[in-house]
């Protein structure tokens, strides 16, 4: 549910994403368990901020940051 909301959000701000299926790339997953995570999704930003869950407020910052 959080995955969809997430996903939801980036396109009806026009931000693009790609998504990985962390029970089909072995590599992804060990990356996001090496930045602490434990649930999905996980978003990692081009300029490498990241964090994990449903979090409208990232998503504000990534707007705010794109129109500066």
């Amino acid at each position: 549910m959080q995955c969809n909301a997430t996903y939801r959000a980036l396109e009806k701000k026009g931000i693009a994403y790609e998504t990985v299926d962390l029970s089909q790339d072995a590599e992804a997953l060990e990356r996001i368990r090496a930045l602490g995570y434990l649930q999905a999704p996980v978003v990692i930003t081009e300029t490498g901020d990241h964090w994990s869950g449903f979090r409208p407020d990232k998503i504000e910052e990534l707007v705010a940051g794109r129109f500066q």
